[in-house]
Order: C-alpha cells, then sequence, then structure tokens
C-alpha cells in the first residue's frame, strides 16, 4: 500500500513541478513589435570571449566583419567608441555591409594617448564620408572626471575644425545640464538615458516615458539658451541579467519592453535613438558585474537574446532545465526508492518534494551560474559552488530520510553537515560584506545559497512531522544535525551573519543618498532617507539575500538545549 502511495506522490509532484515550470516560461507580450524589425541604431563594440580593452587584446578585422554582417538586418547604423584598439577597418567593413557610422573617438586622462586618438578619428573620418555621417568625440569623459570641461571643449573645436560631419560629445543627460556650455559647442546633443542606471532607478511600466520626459528638460534647456539644436539619444537600453536596483529589475522580457517602448516614444516625437548595444560584453564584468555584460541584442556566442517582433520568453531553455531537474531527481527516488517504500505517505511527500526543490536549484544554479562566468576564475569558482551545493544536498537527503524514518543520529552525517554549513556560513559572510561596503555592481548570490537556507528549513518541517509538535530547540543546529552541542564559535557565526543584514541595509541605502542627482532632488538627510530605504527595501533581489542569511543564521543562535534532537 506504501509504494501506491510512493508512486503517487511522485506522480503528483511531478505534476506539480511540470504545472509551475510551463506557467512561468509562457511566452509574454513585450510591446508593439519593432517596424520592419529594424533599429536606427546600435552601439558596436565586436569583442568576444577572451578579448577585452583593459587587457589590450582587441577585435581582429574578421571578428568586426562578421559581427557588422550578423547585424546588418537588425539595425541602420552602428556606433563605435573608438577608432584605435582594433576598430580601424571598421568603416571599410561597415560599407560592405551597407550599415551608416557614428564614429566615436575615445578620450581619457592620458593626453598623449588622447592626441592619438584624435589624429586617427580626424583620418578615419575624412577617409570615409559616405559611411561616417557623424562623430563623437569622447563618452562619458566628464563622468568619470578623467578631464575637465574646458579641456574637453578644446577637443571638439579641434575636430569640428578638421571634418565636415556634424560633431558631439557623449555623456549621462545631467552632465549637459551640469555644464550648458557643452550644448553651444557641439552640432548635436548627445545624452545617454539609462532608467537603469539613474540615481534613482526607474521601474519597466515608467523607463519609455523617463526618456521622454528627459529630453523635454534637455530641449527646455537649450532653448533656455537660444539654441536649438538635434538632440541623439546616444544610449538607452536595459539588462536582461544581474541585480536589482530599486524598481528597476533586470530581465531579457524587461529588456525587449524597454526597447520597443523607447522605439514607440522616439517614433511619436520624431527623436533620433542609439540602443546600448549589438553583443553582450563579457569584458564588462569586470568593473561592472554580470548587468554590465548583459545588455545585448545578441549574446555572446552570437545569438538573440529576444526578437524584436512577436511574443518573449524569458528563458526559452525552461524544458531541457526541467528535463535535468526532473532526471536528478529521479535518480535521487531510485536510491531512496526501498526505503521511502516503508514510510507513511505525509513523509514520503516531504522527502519527495525536498529531493525535487533541491534539483531545481542545482539546475537553476548551474545554469545561471556558468552563463554569468567571465573567466577562467569565475568559471572555476561555479564549479566549486555547484560542487559544494551538490554535496550539501546529498547530507541534507540522508539527514532528512534519518529524522524522517526515526532513526539514530549519526555523528559522522552530523560532522560533515557541520563542516558544509560552516564553509556556506563563512562564504555568506564574505558576499554579505562585500555587498554591503562595495555591493553597486555585485548581484546578490541568493541562487549560490538557496539550498542551504532551504535546508535549514526543510529540516526543521522534517523534525515538526517526526515529532508532531513544533519545539523552539529544533531550531538549533545540532538538533537539526544530530550532532554535539553547539561553540561559541557557532554563536560567532550568527552574530555577524545577523549584523551583516543591517549592514547590507545600511550599504544600499547609501549607494542612493550619495548620489549626486539623489541629493539634487532630496536635499535633507530627514527627506532622502524614506525614499533611498523604499528603493532598498523594494529590491527582492536584496529581500531574498536578506531571508537566506537570515535562515543561515537561526541555527546557530545559542537556545537552552531540549529534546528536539533524533
Amino acid at each position: 500500500m506504501r509504494t501506491t502511495h510512493l508512486l503517487f506522490c511522485l506522480m503528483f509532484i511531478l505534476a506539480v513541478h511540470g504545472a509551475i515550470a510551463w506557467g512561468l516560461n509562457r511566452p509574454q507580450d513585450a510591446g508593439i513589435d519593432v517596424p520592419s524589425g529594424k533599429l536606427r541604431s546600435l552601439s558596436f563594440a565586436p569583442y568576444r570571449e577572451g578579448f577585452s580593452p583593459i587587457e589590450e587584446k582587441f577585435p581582429l578585422p574578421e571578428h568586426i566583419d562578421a559581427d557588422l554582417g550578423l547585424i546588418a538586418d537588425k539595425t541602420h547604423t552602428i556606433r563605435t567608441y573608438s577608432i584605435l584598439g582594433g576598430m580601424q577597418p571598421t568603416p571599410e567593413f561597415a560599407r560592405k555591409h551597407g550599415v551608416e557610422m557614428i564614429q566615436g573617438g575615445w578620450l581619457g586622462d592620458g593626453h598623449a594617448s588622447n592626441k592619438k586618438e584624435i589624429a586617427a578619428l580626424i583620418e578615419a573620418v575624412n577617409a570615409n564620408p559616405d559611411v561616417v555621417k557623424r562623430v563623437l568625440v569622447g563618452n562619458e569623459v566628464l563622468l568619470r572626471k578623467d578631464m575637465d570641461v574646458d579641456t574637453l571643449i578644446g577637443y571638439i573645436r579641434q575636430v569640428k575644425q578638421a571634418v565636415k560631419q556634424p560633431v558631439s560629445y557623449a555623456d549621462v543627460w545631467s552632465i549637459y545640464l551640469k555644464y550648458p556650455q557643452l550644448m553651444q559647442e557641439v552640432d548635436f546633443i548627445t545624452v545617454h538615458i539609462l532608467p537603469y542606471w539613474e540615481d534613482e532607478p526607474v521601474a519597466i511600466e515608467d523607463a519609455a516615458g523617463h526618456v521622454e520626459k528627459i529630453v523635454q528638460q534637455i530641449q527646455d534647456k537649450a532653448h533656455s539658451m537660444g539654441l536649438n539644436k538635434p538632440i541623439l539619444i546616444g544610449e538607452s537600453g536595459w539588462p536582461a541579467a544581474g541585480r536589482q536596483r530599486g524598481q528597476a529589475v533586470p530581465s531579457v522580457v524587461n529588456e525587449t519592453r524597454f526597447i520597443r517602448s523607447l522605439i514607440e516614444v522616439v517614433n511619436r516625437h520624431g527623436l533620433d535613438y542609439n540602443i546600448v548595444e549589438a553583443f553582450n560584453q563579457p569584458w564588462k564584468s569586470h568593473n561592472e558585474g554580470v548587468v554590465g555584460a548583459n545588455w545585448g541584442l545578441l549574446t555572446i556566442d552570437r545569438e538573440p537574446v529576444f526578437p524584436l517582433t512577436g511574443p518573449v520568453y524569458e528563458n526559452p531553455d525552461w524544458l531541457a532545465h526541467f528535463a535535468w531537474a526532473t532526471g536528478l531527481w529521479l535518480v535521487l527516488v531510485a536510491v531512496y526508492f526501498k526505503k521511502l517504500a516503508q514510510l507513511p505517505w505525509p513523509r514520503q511527500l516531504v522527502f519527495l518534494t525536498l529531493a525535487q526543490v533541491f534539483s531545481v536549484c542545482l539546475v537553476t544554479l548551474a545554469s545561471f551560474a556558468w552563463f554569468t562566468s567571465y573567466s577562467i576564475w569565475q568559471q572555476a569558482y561555479t564549479l566549486l559552488i555547484i560542487a559544494a551545493n551538490g554535496v550539501l544536498s546529498t547530507l541534507l537527503l540522508q539527514r532528512s530520510y534519518a529524522i524522517l524514518a526515526e532513526q539514530s543520529a549519526a555523528p559522522t552525517l552530523a560532522h560533515h553537515l557541520w563542516s558544509a554549513y560552516l564553509f556556506f556560513g563563512i562564504l555568506a559572510l564574505y558576499k554579505t560584506y562585500s555587498l554591503a561596503f562595495n555591493g553597486r555592481y555585485l548581484s546578490f548570490p541568493v541562487e549560490q545559497f538557496a539550498i542551504p537556507a532551504l535546508g535549514v528549513c526543510g529540516l526543521i518541517v522534517c523534525l515538526c512531522l517526526a515529532q508532531r509538535r513544533f519545539y523552539r530547540q529544533m531550531l538549533r543546529f545540532d538538533s537539526l544535525s544530530g550532532g554535539d552541542s553547539q561553540t561559541p564559535r557557532d554563536r560567532l557565526l550568527a552574530y555577524f551573519l545577523s549584523a551583516g543584514t543591517l549592514a547590507v541595509v545600511i550599504g544600499e541605502t547609501h549607494e542612493f543618498m550619495a548620489a549626486y542627482d539623489f541629493i539634487q532632488a532630496h536635499p535633507s538627510f530627514s527627506e532622502g532617507l524614506p525614499v533611498a530605504l523604499g528603493y532598498t527595501f523594494y529590491n527582492q533581489q536584496l529581500v531574498a539575500w536578506l531571508l537566506c542569511i537570515l535562515v543561515l543564521s537561526i541555527p546557530f543562535w545559542p537556545l537552552r538545549s531540549g529534546k528536539a534532537k533524533i
């Protein structure tokens, strides 16, 4: 009879898992299709895996040629950021593929390198007037504080005197308001408007309207100076993956929604725009984390992230993930099948649910962590964290079965569980305080710690089911693991983990309150604090991380010994 119950539990869990996976991964409406499926302009940086301007490993000519061929049917124009660093053949290949260019010249804090870049820029622009239609002198130089505005204006004037094409400078919109004299120097005003990166992040529902509002502010400022110059939205886009900021949530569907809604706005108002960017850029993860590497229409492997027309899948590979998770789960079921057949059906259901949850978490972790590993060291860490989660899952299932079967505690298993949780606890401390003190570009590693946190909850449920009531002592790690009494070292881990929750909240809130535009909008502390806290606690990724570390800390808090130990 219990074998029949076990088979029923298996089918029930499989059906529920399948229904949830199917429901969460239905194609979504992301707005009106892009007219003709083609964009006006795309940022073009043909860096592939293993190539990086930071390491001076620049694109090869064949990369530029192939990548322009890939996007020629997706955009009328490309925007480049430098004419040096391997990008010299770009005008020639743009001509070959029928694509026009907004040619950029990269400026930094070195006069010699700037002088070389400007000379190459002028030469390339004058040599390719049929392809290069506009010129950008510098990109976010003032935002990075690489030079003062007067020095930048000198470079702009030098290029304007040497070329016939319209010349501009590209920076975030607030820089043009801070230095309005730039509007007088350029032929067209080039502003970056990235709702995700605003000092007060904008929700996807309001993002296109935010762009519209900022353009209006720039136009009003220019008109107040007696200027009537065209405006180019030099960069606008949305990340497909990475850390949430306030109400701004990275996702494939949100990236699609933003681009399609932005194009509606610019077409309605006759504005010019450039989308950032053509390809995901793995090298950007060095400075900007996962989110910096995921703004492209195409992946690192040159596969589409999303379509410009039609419905959108957040995870088009969900069926494969479902199959992998189910296969792993069935392996675990096979290992425990005979033992489970001896348990009452409620205990069978709890064990099988835990096994399925751990399987889903492992597959999700492996998929996401590997996708967002951009160097050999990141890949090595990913393999380590997957292996650690796999080992912990095995230990947790062994302990869960022992509790449900009311077997006596095994000291060796308890010791291994303690060692595994000590590893994850120390790692959680490092991750938490990194997020607290320098978290702007760091992702919340919820996937890496889902199994440790859910494992604690699962063991508590098993103890409650075995003893038919809840005792406070069930929360102790020695009760959960079946090991010896806790030590002062365990308590210290609990203290630091719990304090880390407060540190993360303070760090995230301070990040908002210290930003220039935020201070301009909310000059007093009493006015800014509630707004910043609102952005902090709206962050679902942050809240999930706080829950993870709180759950991890609970078993290590000092509690009196009790009867709950099995």
